[in-house]
């Protein structure tokens, strides 16, 4: 088990090698933040002082020298706008992302293992092509298009819901929701299918002969086996929920990780920009490894393979 967990580690590497220098650059191509943090009034000394202070006066490679120096020692330097610490605003707005996206999975595991499990019950019947029919619809809208469509209905319409912010349950709903969609949505069909095979399995017809029930058939015997499948596509959506929440906090003003890399590439702070990208990237390939950990701790052929 030591075995894979160091090998997915290392393999984890170069990938954040990539994007370490990939933030770094495309940062860099949002613009000069010379021009936006000074008056248009402002001397060429000015200009000049403004780049020397923030490093900017050095050529690419030696600005990126220091980068990748002060990530060594996890420094990610300064906001250029508030001149707080760019970790500390990283670190203080990704806790909300992260409950933003465990609440959402949790939601969605709950829905499609019930109604999953209720459609493999009874394959082929009405309850199983309408399930089939919400499923497949709901992962396939967008998140912005439910997003902005729910503000329209529910906040500007019919005006029960706030448009933004955190206070109060109320203000979770229209997030929660547009997260929520998609990810019931796909987890639903998987843990149908996987449900509707490990049903017909011998192990399920022999513990049937053996008197067992049905709830006991399905919780206890078919779905510990139709876990692993299901727990593989939910560990990818959660990725997806962390990765994908840029957009969702754009819209509903969500004080997470999301809404602090958008206000840093419109202001051009690069720093803040570097550090809240860094976090994800790093969470996202901690939470990989977590997920591959559970999947080889369900399926041994998993970890046989990895000490091959």
């Amino acid at each position: 088990m030591f075995a894979f967990l160091r090998r997915r580690v290392y393999t984890s590497l170069v990938p954040l090698l990539v994007v370490l220098i990939g933030v770094f650059f495309l940062a860099r191509l949002t613009g000069d933040p010379t021009s936006l943090y000074l008056p248009e009034s402002a001397t060429p000394a000015q200009r000049e002082a403004f780049a020397a202070q923030n490093g900017f006066d050095q050529s690419v490679w030696t600005q990126m020298a220091d980068y990748f120096g002060g990530v060594l020692h996890l420094d990610f330097g300064e906001s250029l706008r508030t001149g707080e610490a760019a970790s500390t605003m990283a670190l203080r707005a990704f806790p909300a992302t992260l409950q933003l996206a465990f609440v959402t999975m949790l939601l969605a595991v709950i829905g499609s293992i019930v109604i999953g499990c209720w459609a493999a019950y009874r394959p082929n019947s009405i309850a199983d092509r309408f399930s089939s029919l919400l499923s497949m619809t709901a992962a396939s809208i967008p998140d912005f298009w439910f997003a902005i469509t729910g503000v329209w209905i529910f906040a500007v319409v019919l005006g029960v819901l706030p448009t933004s912010g955190t206070g109060g349950a109320a203000a979770w709903i229209l997030p929660i929701a547009t997260l929520l969609i998609r990810p019931l949505g796909v987890l639903t069909q998987v843990v149908r299918g996987a449900m509707v095979s490990a049903l017909s399995a011998p192990y399920v017809r022999l513990a049937r002969s053996k008197g067992a029930g049905d709830l006991r058939v399905v919780t206890h015997h078919a779905l510990r086996n139709a876990a692993a499948p299901a727990l593989t596509v939910a560990g990818d959506l959660t990725v997806g929920l962390v990765n994908g929440a840029v957009v969702v906090e754009a819209i509903f003003g969500w004080p997470g990780i999301g809404k602090l890399m958008i206000d840093a590439i419109l202001q051009r702070d690069f720093a803040v920009l570097q550090a809240a990208v860094l976090l994800t990237a790093v969470s996202i390939f901690v939470l990989n490894i977590v997920i591959d950990a559970c999947y080889a701790l369900l399926d041994a052929r998993v970890r046989d393979k990895a000490k091959v």
